[in-house]
């Protein structure tokens, strides 16, 4: 055998073991992903009526102009953390209410707002009810719900600003 087939067979055993590698990523980030969104609820949207932290009062069904992204995050989400700053530009072009989980008290989640230059509309559920009501149980979530209040779209995990600003867009 000479040096030139054994590069060539060096490297056909590693595409091999590279694309095997590859495809096991997928595979685990498929299972996760379904595992993570399996009680995500899809179709009708509940009902959302709240005052935001910011008192403003808030309700889904009424709300304009839709769609309406309904985003679910905590101030101790590492994850969320990454996601914010495509959440507040989004909230700058688009209809965006969050609702802030397990995050403490209002003045708590708007001491973390004004600590990191957030703007975006926020309803703390201090008791889990739109938790509840939309089966989360890990944030990130996001949801786009359409004029008809239907879910369009939903999100369990990191989602690239772009990801959320074509999800929107779709639903227009």
């Amino acid at each position: 055998m000479n040096i030139k087939q054994i590069v060539s067979e060096y490297w056909a055993k590693r595409w091999v073991k590279i694309t095997l590698e590859v495809l096991f990523f997928i595979l685990l980030y498929l299972a996760l992903r379904a595992y993570m969104q399996r009680d995500v609820i899809s179709g009708s949207a509940p009902p959302i009526q709240a005052t935001t932290i910011q008192q403003q009062p808030f309700d889904l069904a009424t709300s304009t102009p839709k769609p309406v992204l309904v985003h679910f995050w905590a101030t101790w989400c590492g994850i969320c953390k990454l996601e914010q700053d495509s959440i507040q530009a989004l909230s700058e072009d688009y209809n965006v209410i969050t609702v802030a989980m397990q995050s403490g008290s209002d003045q708590e989640v708007q001491a973390y707002l004004d600590e990191h230059q957030l703007t975006f509309k926020v309803i703390n559920d201090v008791d889990d009810r739109w938790v509840s009501a939309y089966g989360v149980r890990g944030v990130p979530a996001s949801f786009v719900v359409n004029s008809d209040n239907q879910i369009t779209s939903s999100e369990v995990g990191y989602t690239t600003g772009w990801g959320l600003r074509l999800r929107m867009w779709l639903t227009d």
